[in-house]
């Protein structure tokens, strides 16, 4: 397959637009308790969709799975078990963070030890620093890095400049340090996604070997990975739904001040929160495909994504007003951000364009 840096980095854009602002329909959601919406959202983005799309895109998923190496498919699920706790305290990462800190803050640490460690296991990373596009890429990774660094020196600003009221107005269970603390570990456990796609190309080799275009190989190991995370999620939101007695949320809503049976509100939750799990896998869906065209250097398209991933999340939070109240410098420090994210994107695109 002919490497195209520059329309990976466009694809990884559009993932990135997709996993910036897949948490706004969940945002709307009403009346429901958080493990429930959750754990709507996880079936379609984990289960439904990577099954649909991996046969619409003509990549036999079947076929792969009965003959693809039990290694590969026992590390992917595991990975994806990973990951699971890591997209599991995602969640209470946006409760007290919102989606621009909280997103910036996670994904910082997700993107270098998502980025960095394979090299480092697969001891290749010694072959980085021999070439100058190795350099290059690593580079755009440090800006990256440094980048998110910023987001979060601006969320400790946002911190000290907005009152009480401010912050529950924008962001009504909002805690930083609680956040970063709940962001930490959830970045390091996510992580877990890109080596999970790593150890899984055995089965999108085996998937371009039955015919399925190159640009949708991996479409059959996101279902693996992605029942791993399912797992770890259905698990902990169905214990969540039996403490907090709010298994009935699923068949129906109620509420005090409506005389009705509720269902409107019951289908709206329902799509919600479904849409926001095809967004979200859409995100991934566009990862997978801007891979494939990365080159020498694939490991370099998560903190490609990421990058866009925080830029796209930043936006959206300052359109839901979670910045109102800060001062001008503040938003300069956000502003300035998100223009090194965007920066290290095209440092390490070009990297990549140089090892090609």
């Amino acid at each position: 397959m002919i490497a195209n840096p520059l329309l990976g980095v466009v694809l990884h854009a559009i993932g990135g637009v997709a996993h910036g602002s897949f948490y706004a329909p969940l945002r709307k959601v009403k009346r429901w308790s958080w493990e429930t919406g959750w754990l709507v959202q996880g079936l379609a983005a984990w289960v439904v969709t990577p099954w649909l799309v991996a046969v619409l895109t003509g990549t036999h998923p079947l076929a792969v799975l009965r003959q693809s190496p039990l290694e590969s498919l026992v590390l992917a699920y595991l990975f994806g078990m990973m990951w699971g706790f890591g997209s599991l305290t995602f969640g209470l990462t946006m409760r007290f963070l919102g989606m621009s800190l909280g997103m910036a803050v996670a994904l910082g640490y997700c993107a270098a030890f998502g980025t960095l460690i394979p090299p480092l296991v697969q001891g290749t990373f010694g072959v980085l620093l021999s070439t100058g596009a190795g350099w290059m890429v690593l580079a755009g990774v440090a800006v990256c890095l440094s980048g998110i660094g910023l987001c979060g020196y601006a969320g400790i600003r946002k911190e000290r400049e907005m009152t009480a009221l401010e912050k529950s107005v924008a962001i009504s269970e909002f805690s930083l340090w609680k956040g970063f603390l709940v962001a930490t570990f959830s970045g390091i456990m996510s992580a877990g996604f890109a080596y999970g796609i790593k150890w899984g190309q055995p089965m999108a080799e085996l998937a371009r070997e039955l015919g399925a275009p190159d640009i949708f190989k991996n479409a059959p190991v996101f279902i693996v990975v992605m029942a791993g995370g399912f797992t770890v999620n259905c698990v902990w939101c169905l214990i969540l739904n039996g403490r907090n007695r709010s298994m009935a949320d699923y068949i129906r809503i109620k509420d005090p001040g409506d005389s009705g049976p509720g269902n409107a509100r019951l289908i709206s939750n329902y799509l919600l929160a479904m849409a926001a799990g095809f967004i979200w896998y859409t995100g991934f869906f566009f990862y997978g495909m801007g891979t494939t065209k990365m080159g020498k250097y694939d490991f370099s398209s998560w903190s490609i994504h990421l990058a866009f991933v925080i830029v796209f999340s930043t936006i959206c939070g300052l359109l839901a007003l979670e910045w109102k109240g800060v001062s001008r410098r503040t938003m300069a420090w956000v502003v300035a951000a998100i223009l090194i994210l965007i920066s290290s994107t095209v440092i390490t695109g070009y990297g990549n364009a140089l090892a090609k």
